[in-house]
C-alpha cells in the first residue's frame, strides 16, 4: 500500500512478529447490516456483549474520538503460538490458537510498542491499540485493509498466510490512503468447511449460528449443550478448528503438520489423566493454573463440563468414579448422569482400537 507510514514502520512490523499490515478508513462497515441481521436472529446465543457493543461497532470513532483510520496487522499462531507457554492439556483436542499463553497479553504489548513508536514519529496524532476484545468489526477492517477475504467459514483467509492468524488494530487520527483494494474471494466452489462441521453450525455460506458451534459451547456458554448436540461435540476440550483445518488454503501452506497437530489418540493414558485432573481439581485452583492461557476463558466449571463431554465422546470408563462425584452437582449433575449413561451403554473407545 502506497502510504508513507508503511515504509516507516516496515522494519518494526517484522521485528514485532507481525506478518502483514494494511490501512483503511473507519467508514461504516461493509458487513454492518449483515451483523445486525445476525444479532436479530439470536445467532449470538448468550454472548449479550455482542449486542451491547453494537453502537461502537457502528461508529468506531466512539471509542477514540479523533480516530478516522485503522492500521490492521496480522500475526500467525501456527505452527507455534508466539509468547507461548507449555500447554497444560497436550493430549486433548484444544484449538490451535489456545495452545500457549493468552494472546491478549503479548499481542496487546506488541501493539502498544508499535503505538509508542508511531507516537514518537507523529507527535500530534492519536494511536490506540486493540485486539479482538475491543468492540470492533475487525474482520471487516482487515478485509478493507487488504489482509484477506472473508471465507465461507466466516474466517479471514489470505492466499499466502491461510487463516491461522490473529488480527490486531491501531485506531489513529492519521488519514488512510484514498484507495485500498480488498482481496478478491478465492473460495470458489469449495464448501469443505461447511460440510465438516459436526453440528452443522453454518446456516449458509459466511453465516454461523453460534448456538450450534462447538467453540461456543466449550468456551463461551455457561450451560451444558442441548441433548441433540452432545454426541456431536467431537471430543473437543476447548474450541474447534475443523472448519479451518480442512480449508485447502491452510492445507496448501501447512501440509501434513496441520493434520498431525489435530490428532488425538483416545487410547493415550495422558488423555484420561488430564481429564481426571480437571474433574478432581477445584475451580479456584484450575483458574489459578490457567490464568494466563486462553483456557481460563471457560473457567473451572466450564472445563469440567467439557471434560464430561470428552469422556462421553471417547467412552472413558476409567473415569467413572470421578464422573459419579458430579451426580449431585447443582449445575453439572444432569450432564454427569448423561455421561455415565453414554459410557455404560458403549465399549470404551480405547477398546475399539
Amino acid at each position: 500500500m502506497n502510504h508513507p507510514i508503511m515504509a516507516q514502520i516496515e522494519d518494526q512490523i517484522k521485528a514485532l512478529g507481525f506478518q502483514r499490515v494494511g490501512m483503511t478508513s473507519l467508514e461504516p462497515a461493509i458487513s454492518l447490516r449483515q451483523y445486525e441481521e445476525w444479532l436479530a436472529k439470536d445467532y449470538h446465543g448468550d454472548m449479550t456483549y455482542l449486542q451491547t457493543h453494537l453502537a461502537h461497532k457502528t461508529s468506531p470513532s466512539n471509542l477514540v474520538p479523533r480516530a478516522i483510520s485503522a492500521l490492521v496487522v496480522s500475526c500467525n499462531y501456527f505452527p507455534e503460538v508466539p509468547g507461548s507457554t507449555d500447554l497444560p492439556f497436550k493430549a486433548n483436542r484444544v484449538a490451535l490458537y489456545a495452545r500457549g499463553e493468552d494472546y491478549h497479553h503479548w499481542f496487546k504489548e506488541r501493539l502498544e510498542a508499535l503505538c509508542q513508536s508511531l507516537s514518537e514519529m507523529y507527535k500530534d496524532q492519536v494511536f490506540w491499540p486493540a485486539t479482538d476484545s475491543a468492540p470492533l468489526l475487525e474482520r471487516d477492517l482487515a478485509y478493507r485493509a487488504g489482509l484477506g477475504w472473508i471465507g465461507k467459514n466466516t474466517c479471514l483467509i489470505h492466499r499466502r498466510q491461510g487463516s491461522l492468524f490473529f488480527i490486531g488494530e491501531i485506531l489513529t487520527s492519521l488519514p488512510a490512503p484514498a484507495t485500498a483494494t480488498p482481496s478478491p474471494d478465492h473460495c470458489g466452489t469449495c464448501h469443505r468447511c461447511l460440510d465438516v462441521c459436526p453440528t452443522q453450525a453454518f446456516t449458509k455460506e459466511r453465516e454461523m449460528d453460534a448456538r450450534k458451534c462447538i467453540s461456543y459451547w466449550t468456551i463461551e456458554a455457561k450451560t451444558s449443550p442441548p441433548l441433540e448436540l452432545r454426541d456431536k461435540m467431537d471430543g473437543w476440550l476447548f474450541g474447534c478448528d475443523l472448519c479451518q483445518t480442512v480449508c485447502p488454503w491452510n492445507e496448501k501452506i501447512f501440509g501434513p503438520s496441520l493434520r498431525e497437530a489435530q490428532s488425538v489418540s483416545p487410547s493415550d493414558p495422558e488423555l484420561e489423566s488430564e481429564l481426571r485432573l480437571i474433574l478432581t481439581t477445584s475451580n479456584k485452583e484450575l483458574n489459578r493454573q490457567l490464568r494466563r492461557t486462553p483456557l481460563a476463558r471457560a473457567g473451572g466449571r466450564g472445563l469440567k463440563r467439557n471434560a464430561l463431554l470428552v469422556a462421553a465422546h471417547y467412552r472413558l470408563t476409567g473415569l467413572t468414579p470421578e464422573i459419579e462425584m458430579y451426580l449431585s452437582h447443582p449445575r453439572l449433575g444432569e450432564l454427569a448422569d448423561w455421561t455415565l449413561n453414554r459410557i455404560s451403554s458403549h465399549p470404551s473407545a480405547s477398546e475399539d482400537h
